[in-house]
């Protein structure tokens, strides 16, 4: 009988870790720094009364927050990196803490600054311009502050909303310590009587694998933990929404959608256009879970049978090396420059690859400087080499922001997040589908792609409903339970999947596993993003030269426009639902082509 072991972080080979080393050298670097943000508080409220009346406060101000945003920005990024290497080690996780307490103190000082600029009458403003030329370059930032006047509070009140902070994210991050350094599952039994430890890095591969027996028993024993906690996971989500509303309504949003959507300049009918148009178009999810089942040969589709490919014998194992080698071939159409580095970031890295015990589950890229970090735990298939070219698209979104913007615009909103990560994605299977000319390997491929919409448009969407019906449960008073969650998380799966699909109790408990519950209306976004980056990929493949340029000059963009104007620069509208309308016709067509591939 065969038992995999997950190894210890100490046992991981260095060339497979990221390299932490290029933000600070050592743990005391770190504290070192950290000891020196001790001044920042008061420096900030020095600035308090002042921004107001002199143009030449104002410049300086805005100036010092932009050198303290950057240390503050590498004292989270390596204590998060370092926590999330092994969510068990309590060192990191102080550091973790530690600097979110200071960053707090640092929020409390500067609540000032925004009812202080807020309140800079017109005339002044613009005479501050004159004054000081160098404020043109915060033109932008200060008119979206500005155009916040109705929900921004006194002084007071937003230096005490401000202090809120250290606890309102408690709820997100026990949530996380719970799914990723307490949480323990049973071994579970394969169809040959091989015990397999059950990870969360490890249950989609499980879900994957064509034995029905492993999947089910990893299907079962995964939700039945996370059943037996059911009123701690609800209670946590509950926190969650509650905080979001306080908020919300103290800064007097009518709901926390808007509220959420305000930041990053969307309008919310593009939530609701989403919801909206997946649901006309419903049928095709349907469709292609009947023709699941067909294929599969089951007299019942179970929510464990969505996983494995349709298509036997086609998927072999892909090292990482492997994978990264199709990558730069892959993302050869955005250039040189583009191609060399990534290929630089492979070599230098940037990655943490493979999973350990502890470390934080699925993946994830963050825009540090010097250059950005992707968090794998690689599975040597298929999806895996999706992911490594997703997060990648996030690293060089990342990367050519921060190049190119000034620190005041080198982050961009998470409504364009997605769009180069999931780009990426279609640029690879696009890829891959032009360079076969075998039945059944276009046809896995489709398959793969198709699992794409399904997890990424679909998915995501019922992901994003489902966090509108939380968030309206609280908005009504009305407390989050285990048992309404559950309710509605069932009915949300039998809507999206059809009457071919049986919904297995179980799976009425997966909101407990998703950690983008806890991130305020973020997961929407994968769906937008999907489906304009599906309109973007094949600009690029079929635009030339001026297709390509725009979309770096995206990339490029960080906030320094509305994200709906970076995206309208890139080639896409997102006021509209045809790109969301698009996608899902791609959808149909590809599952047509699939069908007819299939036949016998």
């Amino acid at each position: 009988m065969k038992e995999k072991k997950i190894p210890k972080r100490s046992e991981v080979a260095k060339e497979n870790t990221w390299a932490t080393e290029d933000i600070y050298p050592t743990d005391a670097a770190w504290e070192k720094e950290f000891e020196e943000t001790a001044a920042y508080p008061e420096k900030l409220a020095g600035y308090a009364g002042r921004i107001g009346k002199s143009s030449a406060a104002l410049l300086d101000y805005l100036k010092f927050n932009d050198e303290s945003s950057l240390v503050i920005e590498r004292l989270f990024h390596y204590a998060g990196l370092k926590s999330d290497e092994d969510t068990g080690n309590s060192l990191y996780q102080e550091m973790d803490g530690r600097i979110m307490s200071r960053y707090t103190q640092i929020a409390a000082a500067d609540a000032f600054s925004t009812p202080e600029i807020i309140s800079i009458p017109d005339g002044d403003m613009e005479r501050f311009y004159k004054e000081q030329p160098g404020l043109e370059l915060y033109r932008r930032m200060l008119d979206r502050i500005r155009a916040g006047k109705a929900h921004t509070l006194s002084d007071a009140e937003e230096k005490l909303l401000a202090s809120a902070a250290d606890f309102a994210g408690a709820s997100s991050n026990t949530g996380s310590y719970f799914r990723n350094a307490d949480l323990r599952f049973p071994d579970v039994k394969d169809g040959e009587g091989n015990t397999l430890q059950l990870t969360d890095g490890t249950y989609i591969p499980y879900m994957q694998s064509s034995d029905r027996v492993l999947r089910r028993n990893a299907f079962d024993a995964l939700y039945g933990t996370y059943g037996s906690f059911r009123n701690t996971a609800a209670s946590l989500l509950d926190g969650q929404m509650r905080q979001l509303k306080f908020f919300s309504r103290a800064k007097k949003f009518d709901s926390s959608l808007e509220a959420a959507l305000f930041r990053t300049e969307v309008p919310k009918e593009v939530y609701f256009n989403l919801i909206k148009t997946v649901h006309e178009n419903m049928g095709h999810m349907h469709r292609y879970m009947k023709l699941r089942k067909k294929l599969m040969g089951l007299d019942e589709l179970h929510m464990y049978d969505i996983y494995p490919t349709i298509v036997s014998e086609a998927e072999s194992g892909i090292s990482f090396d492997e994978a990264k080698k199709t990558v730069l071939e892959a993302v050869a159409p955005l250039g040189k420059d583009y191609v060399d580095t990534v290929r630089h970031a492979f070599e230098s890295r940037w990655i943490d690859v493979y999973e350990n015990e502890g470390k934080r589950g699925g993946a994830y890229s963050a825009g540090a400087r010097p250059h950005p970090y992707v968090l794998l735990n690689q599975a040597d298939n298929l999806d895996s080499m999706f992911t490594l070219i997703h997060e990648m698209g996030h690293a060089m979104h990342s990367y050519l922001s921060k190049e190119n913007q000034p620190p005041v615009y080198a982050d961009y909103v998470i409504f364009v997040a997605e769009v180069a990560s999931t780009c990426n994605e279609a640029l690879l299977m696009y890829y891959l589908l032009g360079r076969t000319t075998d039945r059944k390997e276009r046809a896995y491929l489709i398959n793969h792609f198709l699992e794409q919409f399904r997890t990424t448009l679909y998915r995501q969407t019922m992901f994003a409903e489902f966090e509108l019906k939380m968030s309206e449960i609280v908005e009504s008073g009305r407390p989050l339970t285990a048992d309404e969650l559950c309710r509605i998380y069932h009915q949300l799966n039998a809507e999206y999947y059809g009457d071919s699909t049986v919904i297995d109790g179980g799976i009425d408990m997966e909101w407990a596993r998703i950690p983008h519950f806890f991130m305020n209306f973020y997961v929407f976004q994968y769906a937008t993003g999907f489906s304009a980056a599906m309109a973007l990929s094949q600009r690029i493949l079929n635009g030339g030269e001026q297709a390509v340029k725009d979309y770096l000059g995206f990339l490029s963009g960080g906030c320094s426009k509305k994200p709906i104007e970076l995206l309208r620069g890139a080639g896409v509208d997102m006021t509209s639902p045809e790109p969301i309308k698009t996608a899902l016709d791609t959808f149909g067509k590809l599952l047509d082509e699939f069908e007819e591939l299939m036949k016998d």
